[in-house]
């Protein structure tokens, strides 16, 4: 839309003059509809599948990873006996795990007899005229190994390793390239992973980062008794400032209307108990049934991807000057006692907003395509019968089947090129400025928390696999800062995704039935869900990483790296909502907090306390007074009770959500 919109004032979006699942497009007559939706796995929305991808490319992302995590590895790769080192560790440790896990047995060496003993004569041999078993006996099993010794085989084997020399070599190379260029990528940000999963660890300048640790240090420097340990964590971690906490709740959660002004920071208090409750409108909203992976028939289960209930409150973010500014509260941050964390926030947002670009940049895009390093185009097998049986009689059907059951092996493929430049070329997204121009605010929900470890509570388990937020909240990236680590082990964070299940095999040429290739080239099985393990990257001190909400990702363990002192990790989370997309913000909703509004009310010069004299009243009148008030503003206690329904809704839909992701899309491999 040409029209400028005034987004000082409140507007009507989902669950505000809207359905709760409405989604802006230009057939509704929107003003504020600036452009499609990103996509989200559980919205039924196809262009979320990544591209199938081999097990070896992952490899070489995850080697490529590991240099770009040294020291100065953009003039280290630059020397070659340097580089010829990372290359050659890189193929030895491939190797050695190749040759410790490989099955590929003596059958081919022709004289080792252990693999199956001598048949049992009184047992009998399969006769040609046999009919065709469903389930063969020991006994014919023995019969066909021994024949198929008889058999010549190419024996010349080639590395099913993880990690070639061509692999590496293109590696090398494009590493280099990638050096050469790393100063024309905004904070020196390096792609990962496909997707896009982003890393830079000088995005953020050392003084932000002891800014923020100060900063952040005022909501920990509180009684043991009141703080916020996260339920369920076993005293782990440690909530500062959490979006579950005094959420939006439809049905008790007063709300701006639309036209009335917005909240700033320095209204937000003072504005408490205006708007009205919003209903929820359960009957409309989708429901979503669930196939488990490996299973035929939808099982009756469901899950409804958006709530009735809650829904997480993000700030605005106004992009049109130099640096990000907030400009409605962050939720459970009060803004005139951490006027200096907000200051530092803001930072945060302004370094994480380029590598954002880069994250969304794919799915801006329309379409998730990528250029494959190793592409698979042609099933072969490895050794390759040079004699064989080709008749379709029972006994030479079973003949081949045992080869492919004891012998056969997969050629596992590699990059058919040298490394080409052009191939790393991405179209962009410009966040910053498009929404600028529009005079359109970001919404950014914000989360800071910390795994603390101690002596007697040595070890962080892990999380689960999961995607943020429910459809309500809308996310589509998120930037995690990790501003303090300090005695624990090397922690990460993993990702997968959901590949296409549909690509055309009927371009591949493989043997009927026989489907192993799908496991070794691609680490999936047929008839199961097309999730793929992507890999992981270092959760180190001074890192930033961006990631999209259409990739799963998981908090890998750790534990206190000396087990007699505490240790801990401290994260700054920043969740993006989809700028086409505007949601019920902390600029609609003044604030619910009890005690900041009872702080309001109480202070002296102000003109809601002067006018009710409470500040001159002694302290146990007041608190008189105050317990007479009941249902708004929202007691924390109150609040917790609310955050224990949000939560239990939100683990059973983690849980739920997660069996969906792994089934959005199967194999079915059609016979030929």
């Amino acid at each position: 839309m040409s029209t400028k919109i005034d987004y000082s004032l409140v507007h009507p979006v989902p669950g505000l003059g809207k359905p709760i699942d409405y989604i802006p497009d230009d057939q509704h007559d929107d003003p504020l509809w600036v452009g499609n939706s990103f996509p989200n796995p559980l919205s039924n929305d196809s262009k979320y599948n990544m591209p199938l991808t081999t097990l070896r490319e992952f490899n070489m992302m995850r080697f490529m990873n590991a240099i770009t995590d040294k020291e100065n590895w953009q003039i280290k790769i630059m020397d070659d006996s340097i580089a010829e080192k990372w290359k050659d560790e890189a193929i030895a440790e491939a190797r050695r795990i190749w040759l410790e896990s490989d099955t590929w047995d003596s059958v081919f060496s022709l004289e080792d007899h252990s693999y199956y003993p001598e048949p049992d004569p009184s047992e009998g041999y399969p006769d040609e005229s046999e009919p065709f078993p469903f389930s063969r006996s020991y006994s014919v099993e023995v019969s066909l190994y021994h024949e198929l010794r008889e058999f010549q085989f190419s024996l010349a084997r080639r590395d099913g390793s993880g990690m070639t020399e061509l692999m590496a070599a293109y590696c090398i190379d494009e590493l280099r390239y990638k050096a050469r260029h790393l100063h024309e990528s905004p904070h020196g940000a390096i792609i990962v992973y496909n997707g896009n999963v982003v890393k830079s660890d000088v995005a953020i300048p050392f003084c932000i980062k002891t800014a923020l640790q100060s900063a952040a240090a005022r909501l920990e420097d509180v009684p043991d008794g009141l703080k916020d340990w996260h339920p369920g964590s076993n005293g782990k971690v440690l909530d500062l400032v959490h979006p579950s906490l005094f959420p939006l709740v439809h049905g008790k959660t007063k709300v701006l209307q639309p036209g009335a002004n917005a909240t700033t920071l320095a209204d937000c208090v003072q504005r408490c108990g205006e708007g009205q409750i919003q209903a929820s409108s359960a009957a409309d909203l989708p429901c979503v049934y669930i196939q488990y992976p490996g299973h035929y028939a939808t099982v009756k289960e469901s899950f409804m991807p958006y709530s009735n209930d809650f829904q997480w409150l993000p700030c605005e973010v106004d992009v049109t000057g130099d640096k990000a500014r907030i400009t409605s509260y962050i939720n459970n941050l009060h803004p005139q006692r951490h006027k200096e964390l907000y200051a530092v926030i803001e930072d945060v947002i302004t370094a994480a907003i380029p590598l954002w670009e880069l994250t969304l940049a794919p799915l801006a895009n329309g379409e998730l395509k990528f250029f494959q390093r190793v592409q698979y185009t042609n099933v072969l097998y490895d050794p390759d019968p040079r004699t064989f049986p080709s008749s379709e009689s029972p006994r030479d059907w079973l003949l081949r089947d045992t080869w492919y059951d004891q012998a056969g092996r997969f050629y596992s493929p590699e990059p058919e090129g040298p490394f080409n430049p052009a191939n790393l070329v991405q179209s962009k997204f410009d966040l910053k400025d498009r929404f600028a121009e529009l005079g359109r605010p970001l919404q950014v929900i914000v989360k800071l928390a910390n795994i603390e470890l101690t002596p007697e509570n040595p070890k962080y388990e892990g999380g689960t696999w999961h995607l943020e937020g429910k459809l309500n909240e809308h996310i589509v990236a998120t930037a995690i800062y990790y501003y303090s680590s300090s005695n624990i082990t090397q922690s990460s964070l993993a990702f997968r995704q959901v590949s296409d299940a549909n690509m055309s095999w009927q371009t591949l040429n493989y043997q009927q039935n026989e489907h192993g290739w799908l496991n070794l080239v691609y680490g999936c099985e047929n008839f199961e869900g097309a999730v793929q393990d992507i890999g992981s990257v270092d959760t180190r001190e001074g890192r930033l990483i961006t990631f999209p909400n259409i990739l799963q990702h998981q908090v890998q363990p750790f534990e206190l790296e000396d087990k007699t002192k505490p240790g801990h990790r401290k994260i700054l989370a920043l969740f993006l909502v989809d700028p086409h997309v505007r949601t019920i913000s902390t600029a609609s909703v003044p604030c619910q907090q009890f005690d900041w509004w009872r702080e309001e009310v109480e202070t002296p010069q102000n003109d809601a306390g002067s006018g009710w004299m409470l500040p001159d009243l002694p302290l146990e009148l007041r608190d008189q007074i105050f317990e007479k008030v009941e249902d708004f503003p929202i007691r924390l206690e109150d609040a917790k009770g609310t955050r224990e329904g949000l939560m239990a809704e939100r683990k059973d839909y983690v849980r739920k959500s997660d069996v969906k992701y792994r089934s959005l899309e199967r194999f079915c491999l059609c016979e030929h």
